[in-house]
């Protein structure tokens, strides 16, 4: 993380970049490094020398951060585990029925600032196909799920266990999706596909984010959608604000629950 620092530092001493909002990209030379900015994602990315900046964390920023755990995702997460209980109930009864082995599925992920920590889902796979180390992506008509399994990763409900991992302060509603240590894109190792791919870690990760509102989940197989998404991931985290969480909620019910791919 000390590439960052540096950058975050000279962002914080106040520096201003002025871009225009009718082009897409506009670079400029300042503080001996090329600042760009992009809206590839949707949302304008500051970068320098093609790294994304770190935010300043001004005032506004930690206020907004600290309304994003205690009045957002704590509230919200435990509103919807209470409303949520009972199709909570009838899917796990639905799994415990259908196939042996646990309801839960945990698996090790990385978390705010890289620490591991066990995300929860509601077990898709038969127990002996499971995949510990998560290296094993998903993919579509995969076999090794169950019928039961085939449908909860369809509507995305696999995910609701992780409600608990929002109230613990694990994860947050909206950020960054967790990954594991080690995922790999095209075939490789993430962080040599994308050499800021621990910038995502500047937030916590969320059970849905920007990436995902926008269609990008699923399996990073090829170069292109796996680099999307950390810029998109990336461009969250720059412009974070509690209006942009509410929009990505919008998205994501829509998208996620009621038209989900489950890619």
């Amino acid at each position: 993380m000390s590439t960052y620092d540096g950058f975050g530092r000279y962002y914080a001493r106040g520096n201003r970049i002025e871009v225009s909002k009718s082009l897409q990209l506009q670079d400029v030379e300042a503080g001996g490094g090329v600042i760009s900015v992009g809206e590839e994602s949707g949302l304008p990315m500051l970068a320098q020398d093609g790294v994304p900046i770190p935010p300043a964390m001004t005032r506004g920023r930690r206020l907004q951060l600290a309304l994003k755990r205690w009045a957002f995702d704590l509230p919200l997460a435990t509103m919807a585990s209470v409303m949520l209980l009972p199709l909570l109930l009838m899917i796990a009864l639905a799994i415990r029925f259908s196939s042996r082995g646990p309801v839960l599925f945990g698996q090790v992920r990385l978390g705010l600032n890289g620490k591991p920590f066990r995300l929860l889902k509601f077990r898709t796979m038969r127990i002996e196909e499971c995949d510990d180390s998560g290296l094993n992506q998903t993919v579509a008509d995969d076999g090794r799920q169950t019928a039961v399994g085939r449908f909860l990763r369809a509507t995305s409900l696999d995910e609701l266990p992780q409600l608990w991992n929002i109230v613990v302060g694990e994860m947050s509603v909206i950020g960054p999706r967790p990954m594991v240590e080690g995922q790999r894109a095209a075939d490789r190792d993430y962080r040599e596909v994308v050499p800021y791919y621990d910038y995502r870690l500047l937030m916590k990760p969320g059970l849905s984010g920007w990436a995902q509102a926008n269609g990008l989940r699923g399996s990073t197989k090829e170069y292109g959608p796996a680099k999307r998404r950390i810029d998109h991931d990336c461009a969250y985290i720059q412009n974070f604000s509690l209006a942009l969480d509410i929009k990505i909620i919008a998205r994501t019910i829509v998208r996620e629950f009621l038209t989900g791919s489950g890619s």
